[in-house]
């Protein structure tokens, strides 16, 4: 690729060659391996699933909480009512 300096030197065809060479690897620094959105958040799902991020954990904490706010309910409707 030339140097800034030597592109007067340069026919103007070859100039504009060799510009959209460099043009065209430069596009190529910027090239995604996903073909859209989906497709990367599919991967990226799919990653953090491997890593254990998504791990279903056995707790009985939510289930205690909705315990308590139904006898919460049931007080207030009896008290209430």
């Amino acid at each position: 690729m030339p140097v800034m300096g030597s592109m007067h030197r340069q026919t103007p065809q070859a100039a504009l060659v060799s510009l959209e060479a460099a043009a065209a690897a430069a596009r190529g620094g910027f090239a995604c391996m996903f073909s859209s959105a989906d497709e990367y958040e599919t991967a990226l799902i799919s990653e953090r699933r491997a890593q254990g991020h998504y791990a279903r954990h056995d707790s009985r904490v939510p289930l205690a909480l909705f315990g308590a706010c139904a006898l919460m309910v049931t007080g207030t409707v009896l008290l209430f009512g």
